[in-house]
């Protein structure tokens, strides 16, 4: 079993009989001589959905639960559910908006290599890539003349998402945002 600060996101992990899945990683380093790190696990109770989250020390034995991971792609919304399909054996899987509304900032038609976590063949929660294309609906209008300078403005899409892009990017491009740290990369 591995030690808390090998636990990397996307881990599903037991903690008092439920299964956590791992959605975001806070390490601390106390003051003092001796500290060791703390890693602050947040995500949520696979069976109830609520959001949870727990504490171990850098080097505590932390039990992880097997998943599994489908490539899958969007596919249509039926009122608060969204379908996506297995691109193998085409099986859905159906997810509802408050399980994945974060990863649904980031998700259109168009996207690519998505991934459906599953827990005991359950689908639990979606996997995003590391960057996604997205085309800007609103945008102040740019500046001509604007260099690549460290300027920004935000910038709104269609999916709810609002990042900061640079002066010279108009409403209509397509853009490369991160999706880790939602940060514009650069035009796609």
């Amino acid at each position: 079993m591995p030690r808390a600060s090998e636990i990397k996101k996307g881990f599903a992990i037991d903690v008092d009989g439920k299964t956590l899945l791992v959605k975001d990683i806070e390490i601390t380093t106390p003051g003092g001589r001796g500290g060791q790190k703390i890693y602050r696990f947040r995500g949520s109770d696979v069976a109830t959905g609520t959001k949870a989250e727990v504490r171990f020390k850098a080097d505590e034995i932390v039990e992880t639960i097997d998943v599994t991971k489908r490539a899958v792609m969007f596919s249509y919304v039926d009122g608060e559910e969204y379908i996506f399909m297995d691109n193998e054996d085409y099986t859905q899987y159906i997810f509802t908006a408050q399980a994945i509304e974060e990863e649904l900032l980031f998700i259109n038609e168009e996207t690519q290599g998505m991934y459906a976590i599953l827990i005991d063949g359950n689908a639990a929660t979606l996997e995003l890539p590391s960057s996604v294309e997205l085309v800007i609906e609103e945008t102040d209008p740019s500046i001509k003349g604007a260099s690549a300078s460290a300027r920004t403005k935000p910038a709104r899409f269609a999916t709810g998402l609002t990042v900061q892009v640079p002066e010279y990017i108009a409403t209509g491009d397509k853009v490369v945002i991160n999706t880790a740290e939602r940060k514009y990369m650069s035009r796609a």
